[in-house]
């Protein structure tokens, strides 16, 4: 069966050669594929858009998790009925939701998977944005932000602990008040994670309990103001302790009396309202058959 899909490329992996040569043998075995790069902000939904008004069956993200996530956002704007599905070709530092969910690095491979038929897997709106990997908020954004990207791909994700320690002197903590079905907390925390998807941060499994296909988010907050070089690494592993608090929840509300900064997939965004809700199986997705996000896979 002949596939047709369009590669968007983040413009940095253009002279790829391992790409090349995958994108190559798909046209060669009869498959239909367009190639576009990106090269500055827009680009990315604007090919989702191309790829809707051809007809075409698939987008296929070529970068790292902020690609994953444009072509996330431009997806979820568009009617369901009209979305292609969305294969990853997994070319950043981290890949962290190719990685969890098991996508192969290597550039043919994964555009082989592209081939086989997409799964429903949910997304995650976030005020007028969204994403599909995690979100995370506090001491946890200045981490991922602050960890310069030579010091991840040297250490891996010991980086973003030692990022963390570095830090504690101008820790301080965020207030807020966090709203959901059956759910109420309110006081000052540290670390947040929201997760459709299990790791985030380079590897790091914060929301280890969290699928893709549950209609539910995983929540997890680290309480207080103080975090100890114990308890940040027990967050960073998805270990559990009296300060994480935890919950599983469709939807979620967020308000706090400063403006915080939450990280959307790698994406910024900054507030001092938001409202998180799953919408389940709002794309379809090309996954491994045994993809470990996925009810009963793991």
């Amino acid at each position: 069966m002949t596939t047709t899909m369009m590669l968007i490329l983040n413009g940095k992996a253009a002279s790829n050669a391992a790409v090349r040569n995958a994108v190559s043998a798909l046209r060669e075995a009869g498959h239909h594929v367009d190639v576009r790069l990106t090269w500055e902000g827009g680009d990315a939904a604007r090919y989702v858009d191309e790829a809707r008004r051809l007809g075409l069956d698939t987008v296929v993200a070529g970068g790292g998790d902020g690609t994953v996530n444009e072509l996330v956002v431009a997806l979820l704007k568009l009617p369901a009925p009209q979305r292609p599905s969305l294969a990853v070709l997994p070319l950043g530092t981290a890949n962290d939701f190719a990685r969890g969910c098991g996508i192969p690095l290597e550039p043919d491979l994964a555009l082989v998977l592209a081939l086989q038929p997409p799964v429903p897997i949910d997304a995650v709106r976030v005020n007028d944005r969204g994403f599909i990997n995690m979100a995370t908020g506090g001491f946890g954004t200045q981490i991922t932000v602050e960890t310069p990207p030579e010091q991840k791909a040297l250490l891996g994700g010991f980086a973003y602990l030692l990022t963390g320690l570095t830090r504690f002197g101008s820790l301080s903590a965020d207030a807020g008040r966090l709203s959901g079905p059956d759910f109420e907390w309110e006081g000052q925390f540290l670390v947040l994670g929201l997760g459709n998807g299990a790791q985030s941060g380079g590897g790091h499994r914060l929301c280890p309990d969290a699928r893709l296909d549950d209609g539910l988010l995983d929540l997890r907050l680290v309480t207080g103001t103080e975090l100890l070089p114990a308890l940040l690494q027990q967050w960073i592993d998805g270990g559990n302790s009296e300060r994480v608090l935890t919950a599983k929840l469709p939807w979620l509300t967020i308000a706090t009396p400063h403006e915080i900064n939450l990280n959307l997939d790698g994406e910024p965004l900054s507030g001092t309202e938001f409202r998180i809700e799953v919408e389940p199986g709002a794309l379809r997705c090309h996954l491994p058959a045994e993809c470990p996000l996925l009810l009963g896979k793991a």
